[in-house]
């Protein structure tokens, strides 16, 4: 058996087939797996626990089917999907994790990111990311109405496409220093994470000791899984 990793699906009405493609994915490959972590970036938009979108909610419902079957099933926050809460881990029969938790993977610690926090290159967004991370915020945005999110969602969206548009594709990658410092803070030489859509197993070394950093692939084209066994691990591509 083996434990999977996916992240960046940005599920939405825009897709269905990347939706029937995840809902296929659960019911057959990740019914065999250990667990299933999913680190970020699920939903294109979740704009608050009490306004599921319809589009979501087959897939919702086949997570709850899959945890219900005894794989266990753990979701982190994207900066897409920030807003999930435990209403939502209760839907979706999930579990919430902290960004970041360091896992027993097989006997390797294992820092596990959504990603968006190494790219500190990105000043402008660190400082977005900042604002919409502040309870104060979001709470806030939890008490306008429905249509009031759905309007602000849009207008964020634009301003971050306008933005990606003008930023260098180095600027919007992972900063190796950063990177650096955060397994040494956590005592791990292991990390997996998405949020780049730039899947790769990267080897480097860290003060002489080897270390990995596994980043995940979106689900844009197709899907993209990371398979981890006992032996070692393994970026796959899925298709429907």
């Amino acid at each position: 058996m083996a434990t999977l990793f996916i992240s960046d699906l940005h599920l939405s009405a825009d897709r269905p087939d990347i939706t029937s493609l995840f809902i296929q994915f659960l019911n057959n490959e990740a019914r065999q797996a250990e667990a299933l972590y999913i680190l970020g970036d699920l939903f294109e938009a979740w704009l608050g626990d009490d306004m599921v979108l319809p589009e979501y909610a087959e897939a919702i419902a086949a997570m709850k089917a899959l945890s219900g079957s005894g794989v266990p099933v753990f979701i982190m926050h994207g900066n897409r999907d920030f807003l999930l809460g435990e209403t939502f881990a209760s839907m979706s029969g999930t579990t919430l994790l902290d960004d970041p938790t360091t896992i027993d993977l097989y006997g390797k610690p294992t820092l596990l990111l959504h990603g968006d926090t190494l790219c500190t290159d990105d000043v402008k967004y660190q400082q977005f990311r900042a604002m919409v991370r502040n309870p104060a915020w979001q709470q806030q945005m939890l008490a306008l109405s429905p249509e009031e999110r759905l309007a602000l969602a849009k207008q964020y969206r634009e301003m971050s496409q306008a933005e990606t548009g003008n930023k260098a594709e180095d600027i919007m990658d992972v900063n190796q220093q950063t990177l650096e410092q955060v397994m040494k803070s956590k005592g791990v030489y292991h990390m997996i994470h998405g949020h780049t859509h730039r899947p790769a197993i990267h080897d480097f070394n860290i003060d002489s000791q080897a270390a990995t950093r596994i980043v995940l692939g979106d689900w844009y084209e197709q899907g993209s899984v990371l398979v981890c066994d006992d032996n070692s691990c393994e970026l796959q591509g899925l298709k429907a």
